[in-house]
């Protein structure tokens, strides 16, 4: 999934109670939900972050020699730049992208 085209906010805001929990009609089992995608969210911009950074690593055996890489600064400045991802997976809850299932009730 492209984390970059998504809507979701950067700063911090406030839900409706009552619309985010509606799908489940139980907040924790929702924020249960939620927590568990933003998880995936993150390990996969992590993912993706560190092979992006692995193509400007330099391998040097000195550690006095340290080298300042501009694209490696701009790659990690935009996804700093990028939501948080538990902002990409409120979005994507409210959307209603997530799919979840309850197994003692099937």
């Amino acid at each position: 999934m492209d984390y970059k085209e998504t809507k979701a906010p950067i700063s911090t805001i406030t839900y409706d109670k009552d619309f985010v929990e509606a799908p489940t009609e139980n907040i924790y089992e929702e924020i249960s939900i939620i927590a568990k995608r933003a998880t995936q969210i993150n390990g996969d911009l992590k993912k993706e972050l560190l092979d992006k950074l692995e193509e400007f690593a330099t391998y040097n055996d000195s550690l006095e020699e340290v080298f300042e890489n501009k694209e490696q600064i701009e790659v990690s400045k935009f996804y700093e730049k990028l939501p948080k991802s538990t902002a990409i997976a409120v979005e994507e809850w409210l959307a209603g992208k997530i799919y979840h299932r309850t197994p003692e009730t099937e």
